[in-house]
């Protein structure tokens, strides 16, 4: 099904651009690892994730666009190497802790601020007001609707920090 092998210098560079095109310039440095080891597909040859050989799992790759998929570690890489508001969807703090609780979905009720430059199917980083990150999801909606509805779910949440 899946080979597990380290990553060559090519793939590093390859994978790194993908992160500077997707979440903005330098960024791809600061959160692949020097070294990584990939998951590939072993019918069709193509990455499936980046692991961190002491941390874990870092990335998946979307297969239909070939895109990246933070994973918590993944999140918090991209929390570190990004000053804010930069990729990020800023809750309240009164639902922040029903947010982890529940790992499910973010409303458009519950934003203070989102990114202006994120488009529907973004991969998001939710904080709450101090900007201690929460979750990670996908976009529903444009930052404009985010803001401007008062109900629908405004992220699909896919994993939650522990703690």
């Amino acid at each position: 099904m899946y080979v597990v092998r380290e990553a060559t210098d090519e793939e590093v560079e390859v994978l790194r651009a993908l992160a500077d095109y997707q979440f903005g310039l330098g960024v791809g440095a600061a959160v692949i690892p020097a070294r990584p080891l990939l998951r590939v597909s072993r019918r069709t040859g193509r990455v499936r994730a980046v692991i961190d050989p002491v941390e874990g799992v870092v990335f998946t790759v979307r297969a239909s666009t070939y895109t990246l998929v933070p994973t918590v570690l993944g999140a918090t890489r991209l929390h570190r190497a990004l000053p804010f508001p930069r990729l990020r969807c800023v809750v309240v703090n009164e639902v922040a802790d029903e947010v982890v609780a529940r790992r499910s979905t973010v409303f458009s009720r519950h934003v203070l601020l989102i990114d202006e430059s994120l488009r529907p199917g973004d991969e998001v980083l939710v904080v709450d007001e101090s900007d201690r990150l929460l979750c990670v999801g996908t976009l529903r909606l444009s930052p404009a609707e985010v803001m401007e509805f008062i109900r629908g779910a405004a992220i699909r949440v896919r994993a939650c920090v522990v703690g």
